[in-house]
């Protein structure tokens, strides 16, 4: 039977309600959330959220548990009831309501949304959302907004707290945006909204309200690391000690690998981790396991990650095949070092998803020896690649040949 409400009126398959609310409180919200807040049996929310609708609740109420509970346990147990949870602006903007979609069907909700943070954002600033960059680095490294520093460039970004927009700032300075315009608005639609502004480089802001969104107008100086969009980064932009795929092999490794979304990489032998990286630069949706037995070169891989804008790069300090064992099934497998070792292209080779693929690349003859008899008996492409570049030879200049590399590229039946 379904259940009742407070009014003993029969309750639909929609169970939830999904209820938007910005910082104008009940002045902000529509009838029909008015009346589902109040009609509501258990209504859920942050503390600031249910002050703000405290004159409509009439049923139980429930503050969100300190830690957050992201499988919901305490709003599933109570599906038969007319349950209500209270989300920040856009429940489906970073909030709430996409925890809730992952446990709940979207025909038991009822989502009325308000406009987001960045919406008004926008609204504030005049600002076109289509052509502007966003991130949310609420409860994130601020290390992610890297890869968005390209000059001309507008972005919005939610922050976890008062002292981010001053460590965004000094993030900028430091790599060469310090003339970059900083706006923040605080508490966007409530009747303390602010709006305040200052450059990276001279950035002297205090007491800036929790509730925040950072508009940046990027600007740079000459030496500014700007990341480009392409694979193939400059070899300058990763820290190393010459354990590194290079520049123009780098590029054809990774267009082997055909990165695809959400995908995730095992990047072997990892050296630097600059083929790791540049697979998670491709879409923030990538994911890689860089996996190295060198300790020295696993704390490196961790800072180039960190430095270019993918920290949550994975690192495991380990020998393979060993340290592959209890890993995440990947999507596309990449060796670069320690690949003629015992067992290692063995059990890459087992482990790779159906469909998915493998690339190898051999300096070594030894290596090569193994790669052309994987090939034989697997099929998949051979490719040898070799990069000269000019260099001086007495007042001229000369090719200087590279290290071949022969690569395997193998995709698993």
């Amino acid at each position: 039977m379904p259940a009742k409400g407070p009014r003993g009126a029969r309750l639909s398959q929609k169970w939830l309600t999904i209820v938007g609310i910005g910082e104008d409180g009940v002045a902000g919200l529509g009838d029909e959330a008015k009346r589902r807040i109040g009609e509501a049996e258990v209504v859920f929310g942050g503390k600031r959220h249910l002050a703000l609708v405290a004159s409509l609740v009439k049923g139980e109420i429930q503050q969100w548990p300190t830690p957050f509970d992201a499988e919901m346990h305490d709003v599933l147990a109570l599906k038969d009831k007319n349950v209500c949870v209270l989300a920040s602006g856009d429940p489906f903007f970073h909030g709430v309501g996409v925890t809730l979609a992952r446990k709940v069907k979207a025909d038991e909700m009822i989502v009325l949304p308000a406009p987001s943070s960045l919406s008004l954002a926008a609204s504030r600033l005049g600002w076109a959302l289509q052509e502007i960059e966003t991130i949310s680095l609420h409860g994130h490294s601020v290390d992610l907004i890297r890869p968005l520093l390209h000059p001309g460039t507008r972005i919005l970004a939610l922050t976890s707290d008062g002292d981010a927009p001053a460590a965004i700032a000094g993030l900028l300075d430091e790599l060469g945006f310090g003339p970059s315009r900083l706006t923040i608005l605080e508490a966007l639609g409530g009747p303390d909204e602010t709006r305040r502004a200052a450059r990276a480089d001279s950035f002297d802001l205090k007491d800036i309200n929790p509730l925040n969104v950072l508009a940046l107008e990027i600007e740079q100086t000459p030496d500014a690391r700007v990341l480009p969009l392409t694979v193939g980064l400059a070899d300058h932009l990763f820290e190393h000690d010459g354990q590194i795929t290079k520049r123009e092999i780098r590029a054809i490794t990774l267009s082997a690998l055909a990165p695809r979304r959400g995908e995730l990489l095992w990047d072997i032998g990892a050296g630097s981790g600059s083929i790791g990286i540049e697979w998670m630069l491709a879409h923030p949706s990538m994911r890689t396991i860089a996996i190295e037995a060198d300790s020295e070169r696993a704390a490196r891989i961790a800072r180039n990650a960190a430095h270019c804008g993918v920290p949550g790069l994975a690192v495991v300090e380990g020998s393979a095949p060993k340290a592959l064992a209890k890993l995440e099934t990947p999507d596309a497998i990449f060796i670069g070092g320690g690949g003629s070792d015992a067992g290692v292209l063995d059990k890459a080779i087992k482990v790779l998803r159906p469909g998915g693929r493998l690339v190898a690349n051999a300096v070594t003859l030894e290596m090569e020896a193994l790669l052309l008899d994987e090939c034989n008996r697997r099929g998949g492409d051979l490719t040898r690649i070799a990069i000269s570049r000019a260099a001086p030879v007495g007042s001229m200049q000369a090719w200087r040949p590279a290290m071949p590399v022969m690569q395997w590229s193998w995709v698993k039946p």
